[in-house]
């Protein structure tokens, strides 16, 4: 298990007024509706979410990395849980020509509206329970999904990474290191259930068994 950073230079990419969404007068109801995972959060007003997660190419950065750090080849296999519409494992078909690809996720929304390229290989489904076989996928990633779930299915789910993975995996979280990133975070979110710091995820990690990869985003 080792932490490689792939994330935080996208993540950096994006500003973000913690104050002006802590002070939003019905955070908690925004909360709830992003928490239905559907139109308003992918595609609504940003109080919600995104407010529009459209294809802009900003993943294949990522993909790439990613493709050449775990030495993936065109005859390998790829799973991203908590896919969204699709747009990173889109980008692992361009930087891995004839690759294989799945995603799952648990807002049919999400799959309906996915990017067209890969919308045959998604599924409406849950992290703590992946409708495939063990051992099905040469690599399994899951970026800014797990810390959504609640303790017991964040255990399940890092144990079905461990069941469909064949090695090499990656799960990219949201934490903090300090009082500042702890408080950013508790001001942005909107669907998380976790908040923990990086030697809390180790130890996590070491209690499932887990021995993939991974990185977190840090809201400085």
């Amino acid at each position: 298990m080792a932490y490689v950073d792939f994330i935080m230079k996208i993540h950096k990419a994006t500003k973000r007024n913690y104050i002006e969404r802590a002070t939003l007068p019905d955070k908690g109801h925004c909360a709830e509706v992003a928490l239905k995972f559907d139109q308003n959060y992918f595609d609504g007003d940003r109080k919600y979410g995104y407010a529009g997660y459209k294809y802009d190419g900003r993943w294949r950065g990522m993909a790439a990395d990613m493709a050449n750090y775990y030495k993936l080849k065109p005859s390998s296999s790829v799973l991203d849980i908590g896919c969204a519409k699709g747009f990173l494992l889109y980008e692992f078909t361009q930087v891995i020509p004839d690759c294989k690809v799945a995603g799952v996720d648990i807002s049919s929304y999400a799959i309906e509206n996915a990017k067209e390229e890969v919308k045959p290989f998604l599924k409406v489904g849950n992290a703590t329970e992946l409708p495939y076989p063990d051992k099905s996928f040469d690599f399994v990633v899951t970026v800014n999904t797990l810390h959504n779930l609640y303790l017991p299915d964040f255990f399940k789910a890092i144990r079905e990474i461990e069941r469909v993975g064949k090695g090499k995996k990656h799960i990219i979280i949201e934490l903090y290191r300090n009082e500042q990133e702890k408080m950013n975070f508790l001001n942005w979110q909107l669907t998380s259930h976790i908040f923990m710091t990086p030697q809390e995820l180790e130890w996590v990690f070491k209690e499932t068994g887990y021995t993939g990869d991974y990185s977190f985003i840090a809201f400085e």
